[in-house]
Formats: structure tokens, sequence, C-alpha cells
């Protein structure tokens, strides 16, 4: 999911803003670079010090849920998410058991699309 919103968002603004891949494991982080991420790391301590930086963090619901996919997102790194000052764009998706009422089920391309090309764009007119 990382890689698919990181190759959208370079594809719609360019080097406009810079975009850090913050990956649980090393594989999740090289998908990111290979998108062209500008910066990328890997773990629990990246995440924790880095998120606090962030204008706006993207990713799924998962990463403010602790042990979420398969317990990689530690309850620390979830909380570094969830406390972070930067807006944050959560797609609904999660393998966990949990179910977000009122939202509709969308594939993951219309969702990226929805989030690059709509919402960052409102609040990158803020920014």
């Amino acid at each position: 999911m990382g890689a698919a919103l990181i190759r959208r968002f370079k594809e719609v603004y360019q080097e406009e803003h810079e975009v850090i891949a913050l990956g649980t494991n090393p594989l999740a982080t090289a998908q990111m670079m290979k998108a062209r991420a500008n910066r990328g790391a890997s773990g629990e301590n990246a995440i924790v010090r880095t998120v606090p930086t962030a204008d706006v963090i993207l990713g799924s619901i998962s990463i403010v849920l602790a042990n979420a996919m398969m317990g990689e997102v530690t309850p620390r790194m979830a909380e570094a998410v969830a406390s972070a000052p930067g807006r944050k764009l959560l797609l609904p998706l999660t393998r966990a058991k949990v179910e977000i009422i009122g939202v509709t089920s969308e594939p993951l391309p219309h969702l990226v699309e929805q989030v690059i090309t709509k919402r960052l764009k409102e609040l990158f007119n803020y920014v």
C-alpha cells in the first residue's frame, strides 16, 4: 500500500514535497523507495522518531492499531503515529478484526486516487 501511495503522489506532485518512507520492515521500505520516496527507514525506532516531524502521515488505519499487521505495528509505533501533531490521512483498510462503520468498501486504487488527488490537494492549499 505504501508503494502505491508514493507512486501516485509522485505522479501528481512530482518533487514539490519530500516523501519519507517508513516501513514496519525493510521489505516494505524497499518497495516504497522503488516508488521514489526521497528517504526511507524501517522499524520501530525509525517510526517513533520520525512521525512527530511529519506534516502529513498517509497509511492504512492499521498504523494506529497496536499489534496490527500480524504484530508488526508495535504499541509504541501506534502511539507515536496517533500522537504525532501532523495530519493523519488513513485509508480504511485493515486485516485486524476492526470494522469501520459508515465507510464504504472501495478497492485500494480508488482510495489512493481519492487521498492523493482530492484530500491532499485540499490540505496543500492550507499548509
